[in-house]
């Protein structure tokens, strides 16, 4: 069985911790490990797996590869989508990398939880049956609420061992509607998750959209493939026809069944939802960071890089990041995504990247900023480097606070430590790289008429960012 990590998600509703450039998956929410690392780590036990394939956003690519050697795993490849076209054809691109037609698939979001492992594990082991026997296998959740954020699947009459025919998908249904779908007990939430071999869903494919199977096999051929990663070709794959795997085969098939699966999950789609899944004190709150409370209960409070004190709220969620805050009552939470639509209507930065900005060579703090000038806490990992580089339009300054530097600014060479620093003028080619076994701390202050990140002529780049 191939795991299939499907991370194309923004996590426009846990904003401000999720941005577009840093989305939900790749955050450690619910415990010390991110999404995308519990996701892959709950699948140990289970026998017979091979090298998971993961499929993302080009743009998260650095990230993907981070995370998943972090907890030891090396991927049968990351394919990167540069642009995003829903679930169907990211699943098909996963099928048509499979070894053979007969490997079963086990395809997973990667931003879900999962309280009971055992639960799904066995769950897991029950789908890949069915699938050998060509079944198209989703999983269900059995509710316990009349939940109005997801869409449902209702059970068929015909039972294969541990599940049942769908009779249909329905859409996330009014308050009247849930609650009936939870009296009646055959209704389970979609839970997006799925088991097939690779052979079946391909087949369930080329005989309800050809047109994007055809377009997926044409993307794949073109691709470019560097180390994990398998660069679909942009032009190619921006002719395919986008949609999700429910409309595009699981509604369609006959071949589909549903296991009922009871484990405690979420796909924490909101803070409220965070807030269901998070430990809480004895008033019921949610508090990560530095938080003071006076009176409080039933609240979310996160803070990341300041003090917060809150005094006599109930059911809040309260979000501080470096470049924001968020307040809003947690009953209204799936409209933190109109405040992203509004800071991208007006062109703001808040919503895709952070102040702190990862890169496959580490990280970037933009500490202050100006009219002609910003200063830049950054940190370069052991052994790691910077592309050789210039800018038209800014000059920089360097400073090294912590490890050593090696420079390369025109035809010189400079090794430079701590307390040491350099000027880079505006024209001049250059290249910071850690040698040391340490981790590499500068404060770089640039000056200029223009300081944007794409002001930036690479001419060598070991990640492949010319």
């Amino acid at each position: 069985m191939i795991p299939v990590i499907l991370s194309g998600g923004s996590g426009t509703r846990l904003w401000p911790l999720s941005r577009g450039q840093h989305p939900k998956q790749f955050l450690p929410l619910v415990s010390a490990k991110t999404m995308i690392q519990e996701t892959l780590l709950r699948l140990d036990g289970i026998g017979g797996l091979n090298a998971p394939i993961a499929v993302c956003n080009e743009n998260h690519r650095f990230m993907m590869a981070e995370q998943l050697w972090e907890i030891g795993i090396k991927p049968a490849a990351i394919i990167l989508e540069p642009v995003g076209k829903n679930t169907a054809p990211a699943v098909a691109m996963a099928a048509l990398s499979a070894n053979s037609p007969d490997d079963v698939l086990l395809v997973l979001p990667a931003d879900h939880v999962i309280a009971d492992i055992y639960a799904f594990q066995a769950a897991a082991l029950a789908a890949r049956d069915l699938a050998k026997q060509g079944f198209l296998v989703t999983f269900g959740i059995v509710p316990d609420c009349p939940e109005t954020g997801y869409g449902y699947i209702k059970r068929g009459e015909q039972p294969h061992g541990d599940a049942y025919n769908v009779a249909a998908f329905v859409e996330k249904p009014d308050l009247a509607t849930a609650t009936a779908y939870l009296q009646s007990g055959d209704y389970f939430w979609n839970s997006g998750m799925f088991a097939f071999t690779a052979g079946s869903f391909l087949a369930e494919l080329e005989k309800f959209n050809p047109e994007m199977l055809a377009a997926c096999r044409l993307a794949l051929t073109a691709a470019n493939t560097d180390l994990d990663f398998v660069r679909l070709d942009k032009e190619l794959f921006s002719r395919c026809p986008a949609d999700s795997i429910d409309y595009a085969v699981m509604e369609k098939t006959d071949k589909a069944v549903v296991i009922p699966l009871d484990a405690g999950w979420s796909d924490v789609g909101s803070w409220s939802a965070l807030w269901d899944v998070a430990e809480k004190d004895a008033d019921g709150n949610a508090i990560k960071g530095d938080v003071l409370t006076i009176d409080c209960h039933n609240s979310f409070i996160h803070a990341e890089h300041r003090l917060v004190s809150v005094i006599g709220i109930d059911d809040l969620i309260v979000v501080e990041t470096g470049d924001a805050v968020m307040i809003a009552p947690k009953n209204r939470g799936q409209e933190v995504k109109d405040i992203v639509a509004q800071l991208k209507q007006q062109k703001r930065s808040e919503a895709d990247v952070h102040r702190k900005m990862y890169r496959p060579w580490g990280h970037y703090d933009l500490v202050d900023t100006g009219n002609r000038h910003q200063t830049k806490r950054i940190v370069v990992k052991p052994g790691a480097r910077l592309s050789l580089q210039k800018h038209h339009h800014r000059a920089e300054h360097w400073v090294v606070v912590k490890g050593t530097a090696l420079v390369t600014k025109g035809d010189e060479k400079l090794l430079l430590s701590e307390n040491e620093s350099t000027f880079i003028p505006l024209g001049v080619v250059h290249c910071l790289e850690n040698p040391g076994v340490i981790p590499l701390e500068i404060v770089e202050v640039q000056s200029g008429s223009y300081l944007g990140e794409d002001d930036i002529i690479r001419y060598n780049d070991q990640y492949g960012r010319l």
